[in-house]
């Protein structure tokens, strides 16, 4: 009994120190209105590189509208939660995007890691910069996210996105 509860344990030092070292996090972007990632080369992986072109695709895709190439990299069973309250499914989303109602003119990280959390599943979690809004209004968000990818048929889906807004810094205190 004694040597289970001792394997369950190493069991489960081992998944939490390849997790661990599997983060990945990237440096905030050096340039505002494009979509880059800079990962850090040591631990870069065959993997995260297919997950980081499949995020710079969703990007490219949501600033272009292009319901192709969303449809391509969207998982069907997407779940799209805007930091309004406003939840998404494929569909909408990408009817929304085509129809203008929404339009997304840029987008930043400021930060963001991949976390792999089971096979074929990994989070994505940072800050990001977006400037979105109508055809007529654009607002600059600033996001705290998280983002989940999964595999699906041998290729990385964007899965869900769950966002909220950061607060205003709150302002200098006046001196007297």
């Amino acid at each position: 009994m004694n040597s289970v509860r001792l394997s369950r344990c190493f069991l489960l030092t081992a998944l939490f120190a390849v997790s661990a070292s599997a983060q990945i996090e990237a440096p905030a972007a050096t340039a505002r209105n494009s979509v880059t990632h800079a990962l850090l080369a040591p631990a870069e992986t065959a993997a995260f590189a297919d997950l980081r072109a499949a995020d710079d695709e969703r990007t490219a895709a949501i600033l272009a509208a292009d319901a192709a190439r969303l449809d391509a990299i969207l998982s069907d069973d997407l779940h799209y939660a805007h930091s309004n309250g406003v939840v998404d499914t494929k569909s909408a989303f990408i009817e929304s995007l085509t129809s203008r109602r929404s339009v997304y003119k840029s987008f930043e990280y400021t930060r963001h890691r991949f976390i792999p959390v089971a096979p074929g599943v990994i989070l994505m979690t940072g800050r990001a910069l977006i400037r979105a809004g109508s055809a007529d209004t654009q607002n600059l968000l600033d996001l705290n996210f998280l983002a989940v990818w999964r595999q699906e048929g041998g290729r990385w889906r964007f899965l869900a996105w769950q966002s909220s807004r950061n607060p205003p810094p709150a302002p200098a205190p006046s001196a007297k």
